[in-house]
């Protein structure tokens, strides 16, 4: 499992998807989340401006990411 590390006390799905470099932009991680495509704590979420904490995973194209 790969940490990416944030500065804020949370970061949005989308924007943690483009920090990442999981999309290559906002629109194509809009579509993606709506799509079901990525699941947040093993649940699949579909709220692009849901708030990732440090301590959330995210698993999206079988990578699992933990926000840190």
């Amino acid at each position: 499992m790969e940490t990416i590390q944030i500065t804020t006390e949370f970061i949005k799905l989308e924007a943690f998807l483009k920090l990442a470099n999981l999309v290559g932009s906002g629109g194509e991680a809009k579509m993606r989340i709506q799509d079901g495509q990525v699941k947040l704590n093993g649940e699949v979420c579909t709220q692009r401006g849901k708030k990732l904490r440090p301590g959330d995973t995210v698993l999206f194209q079988n990578k699992e990411l933990q926000v840190q």
